[in-house]
């Protein structure tokens, strides 16, 4: 089992391989070569690489699989459009204690999952905050959030706990994107710049999630909040949850900066689809504040384990935005 130390001296390295670039193993190292020549840009000892997020076209070898297992090394690989292909780690997979408690878990126990939402909503209303504006639709926004954590505790009922994150989200994006032209937040439907590049990010967290999930053994199809459905890792939604802020909060920031354009998508169809040229400066955006959150987002999904090892929802730590 992973500990936090092994979190503090193992990095989490991204590799752009849109462009034309080869990873080989060499004398024990990951070596990230580029062109004809296979020019050497950097070498990765495994001993020191906690997962390997992989972007564009790239030949897994034999050699590279065998180094992942042996120094137990997550390896996601993902298309130029950000979307995962290949994810393969076995870190805690025998984990079979962990399984049953999960495939055993009594539906109707939504304590789990109200503090899931009690935590993104915390961290959401944290998110208003930190953009020091009085503006009405802010304000409202804030009040509801507080409301809603007022509220929480005594909610048994699924739906209606379904109800109240929906609509605390609803106003939170209304509010927390006013001025920036928003309509409506759309999952998957690409339908303005904004949207799509929230997809983008949340992609990329998704992803990002999953990695410490399977450090512990969880199955990420087995979730207490989003309930099972055909080929959704839902318990990857639902531990992403009170993440999302840190998503939202660069999008904002990267509009303020004109970081994100109507350019740098096409339109097919309605749809916004980011420009290939772009995926790179993109899942730039997102990847450099995940991973400087890497200790948080550790720590979160351990106190997640160890809580439902217990079953015990109360003794979960919240990740409070800082």
């Amino acid at each position: 089992m992973f500990t936090s130390k092994d979190i503090e001296c193992r990095s989490i390295f991204v590799i752009n391989c849109i462009k034309e670039r080869n990873l080989r193993v060499s004398s024990g190292e990951l070596l990230l070569e580029e062109g004809d020549e296979h020019k050497t840009l950097t070498k990765f000892p495994f001993q020191k690489i906690l997962a390997l997020f992989i972007i564009g076209p790239i030949t897994i070898t034999t050699p590279l699989l065998e180094k992942c297992k042996k120094f137990d090394v997550a390896l996601v690989v993902m298309k130029s459009n950000l979307r995962p292909v290949f994810f393969w780690a076995n870190h805690a997979e025998a984990n079979f204690l962990l399984h049953q408690k999960q495939y055993f878990f009594e539906k109707t126990d939504i304590s789990f999952a109200r503090e899931i939402v009690r935590n993104k909503i915390m961290n959401q209303r944290k998110t208003l905050e930190k953009t020091r504006l009085k503006s009405s639709t802010i304000l409202e926004a804030k009040e509801l959030c507080d409301k809603s954590l007022d509220n929480l505790g005594g909610i048994e009922d699924y739906n209606e706990l379904m109800g109240t994150e929906g609509y605390i989200s609803k106003n939170f994006f209304e509010s927390y994107f006013d001025g920036f032209n928003w309509t409506v937040r759309l999952p998957r439907a690409k339908n303005d710049a904004i949207n799509a590049t929230l997809d983008i990010g949340y992609t990329i967290l998704f992803n990002y999630i999953e990695v410490f999930l399977r450090l512990f053994g969880f199955d990420p199809y087995v979730g207490v909040y989003h309930r099972l459905w055909f080929k959704r890792k839902s318990l990857v939604c639902d531990i992403m949850e009170p993440f999302r802020c840190l998503i939202d909060a660069k999008v904002r920031k990267a509009l303020n900066l004109k970081q994100i354009k109507e350019d740098d998508f096409n339109i097919v169809k309605k749809e916004y689809l980011l420009k290939f040229e772009k995926y790179s400066d993109y899942s730039a955006l997102f990847f450099q504040d995940l991973v400087d959150y890497k200790k948080e987002i550790f720590k979160f999904v351990q106190s997640y384990y160890r809580a439902f090892m217990k079953g015990r929802a109360d003794l979960m730590d919240l990740f409070i935005l800082e």
